[in-house]
């Protein structure tokens, strides 16, 4: 694995970490993001924060790479599109930027888990 793909690697990883630890740091805040009709949403909050976290020492020490890059583009994409997009549309321009950031992650994701598929 060249050394410009292992710089990438920990680059997209270390956010996933800094944000599942962000989701127990700021959970009350994190609470409103979830949407009214989804009873808990602290449980949904800290599941969120724990498979971040998951994912991103996943990729840093490279275990099960693929499934969990495809995970976490599905995650994201269901964050994207249920709960941002909904909200973006409605001019919220925090929503706009988190529905971009989570389409653009996820994409990133993806590349990552077929690179690992073949390598």
């Amino acid at each position: 694995m060249s050394l410009i793909v292992n710089i990438g690697r920990f680059l997209f990883a270390i956010p996933m970490v800094i944000f599942g630890v962000f989701h127990f740091v700021n959970t009350r805040t994190l609470q409103n993001v979830v949407p009214s009709f989804i009873p808990g949403q602290t449980f949904w909050v800290y599941l969120t924060g724990a498979a971040l976290i998951a994912a991103g020492l996943s990729i840093i020490i490279k275990k099960q790479v693929q499934l969990t890059s495809n995970l976490l583009a599905l995650m994201l994409l269901v964050f994207a599109f249920f709960v941002h997009f909904p909200l973006a549309l409605e001019g919220d321009q925090l929503a706009a930027s988190s529905f971009l950031k989570d389409i653009a992650i996820a994409g990133g994701a993806l590349i990552l888990g077929d690179y690992f598929k073949s390598n």
